[in-house]
């Protein structure tokens, strides 16, 4: 998957020109100085395991309905 998005990329990448190559190079230094150097990808076990949990949450009565929080909101 990942090889065959980095192909699609190049592959617009080569059709730019040298300023909207610059532009495209500028944009992604951009988003790599914003990235934290500590997060990591989650898990598809972490990701079930948030899942499974907020599923007890609710079937443990621990939600607010969408009406209880609209009232809620008038009181701010």
């Amino acid at each position: 998957m990942a090889k065959a998005l980095d192909q699609e990329m190049y592959s617009y990448f080569i059709q730019l020109n040298e300023a909207e190559k610059k532009s495209v190079i500028q944009m992604l230094k951009t988003f790599l100085k914003g990235r934290k150097d500590d997060i990591k990808p989650q898990t598809i076990e972490e990701y079930n395991r948030e899942l499974e949990e907020a599923d007890a949450a609710i079937d443990a009565g621990h939600f607010i309905t969408q009406e209880d929080l609209e009232k809620e909101m008038k009181t701010w």
